[in-house]
């Protein structure tokens, strides 16, 4: 089963992203000179600073005392210093995990990093204030560095499927197991982070480790919780107690947004890469799933994520067309006949043998698997 890579191994090697890091360069090197520093509270390294070289160092988003401020700025180096009151670090070097975005939830979720964040953008969306829009997309950028660090070197097979699916359904209870499937597979499962679908393949990957009982019981304890209507905070504690009791599950990734923030991203993805632009969410999503998508029935979401991805693969746009996968027959053939749409876009180009529609979600795997070759 693969692991993610530790993300310290794989960065950009001028980037330093934790206070280890830190500490780890000055002492190596003895120098900073032209390295990237992101959101690292350098407050109590002020020897440090002053007597290591800065020059062409980037600064971002570092808490440090003023007389090392000042040094680093005459050696040369940029200092771009935290924004105070925001709910959220526009310079973060990490993805998010669940217990960051769903601290404080015992006080009630709109007490939670996400509610807030969700509740800053709300009343800054339409403001058309530059400040608040370039901090949205310093944020975005930042969570897309942390993302290719993270997955530098996986095999990534998208599951995308609607918010809708319910806990405590069959349907749910097939997309867990699809994930728990790819990932012992050696896969890496991204999904679009939310509820419903996205949240049954994280946590298939999140079961990965363990044996059919615990899936069995996992279930059933969130099946007393079956949406995050009427409350996400009820939704959420249910997925923690699952957490609590199981407490070393297999890695996975959301990619959700706070674009539709009524809904929240789900506990179960071990790293989050939260955007507030849906659209860099959307591509970023599929472009990084470069061992194929598995598409689960879901209404004008999925359908705008299927042709999302069937253009780059027509095209050829990205190397080498990656598979589809269509679960459901009747779901993408009859209720949304997506189907005729996609062979007929495929007929005779490269993406021809890159496709499949299956009935079955047990039947994914196996045609993922037929179709990479």
């Amino acid at each position: 089963m693969q692991t993610m890579p530790a993300h310290a191994a794989h960065h950009d090697d001028r980037e330093i992203e934790t206070l280890d890091d830190f500490d780890a360069t000055v002492s190596a090197r003895g120098t900073l000179a032209g390295f990237r520093v992101q959101a690292v509270d350098l407050t109590d390294r002020t020897r440090q600073l002053l007597a290591t070289d800065t020059t062409g160092a980037v600064f971002l988003g570092c808490p440090m005392r003023e007389d090392a401020a000042a040094k680093v700025r005459a050696d040369g180096a940029m200092v771009f210093p935290p924004v105070p009151n925001l709910p959220f670090n526009p310079y973060r070097g990490l993805l998010y995990s669940p217990d960051e975005l769903f601290d404080g939830l015992a006080k009630g979720y709109e007490e939670t990093p996400d509610a807030r964040a969700y509740a800053w953008f709300q009343r800054t969306k339409a403001d058309g204030d530059i400040f608040a829009s370039m901090l949205r997309s310093i944020h975005d950028d930042a969570v897309s560095d942390a993302l290719d660090e993270l997955l530098r070197g996986t095999r990534v097979v998208g599951v995308m499927g609607g918010h809708a699916m319910a806990r405590g359904t069959q349907a749910y209870a097939g997309a867990a197991r699809l994930g728990r499937e790819l990932t012992r597979s050696g896969l890496t499962v991204a999904t679009g982070g939310g509820p419903g679908a996205m949240e049954a393949a994280n946590l298939g990957a999140y079961a990965a480790p363990y044996d059919d009982d615990m899936l069995t019981e996992a279930l059933r304890l969130l099946a007393e919780a079956p949406g995050f209507t009427p409350s996400v905070t009820d939704w959420a504690a249910a997925a923690f107690e699952v957490q609590a009791r199981w407490p070393k599950g297999g890695t996975s990734v959301g990619i959700p947004t706070w674009f539709y923030g009524h809904e929240p991203p789900n506990p179960f993805a071990s790293h989050i890469a939260k955007y507030f632009a849906n659209a860099t969410r959307e591509d970023g999503l599929l472009a990084r799933s470069n061992a194929g998508v598995v598409f689960l029935p879901g209404a004008a979401g999925t359908v705008q994520e299927i042709f999302d991805n069937a253009t780059p693969n027509y095209y050829e746009s990205r190397g080498e067309p990656t598979p589809m996968v269509l679960v459901d027959r009747a779901h993408w053939t009859e209720r949304l006949p997506t189907w005729p749409l996609l062979t007929a876009l495929a007929r005779e180009r490269s993406m021809e043998s890159r496709i499949a529609l299956v009935d079955r979600i047990e039947e994914a795997p196996a045609a993922l698997k037929r179709l990479a070759g």
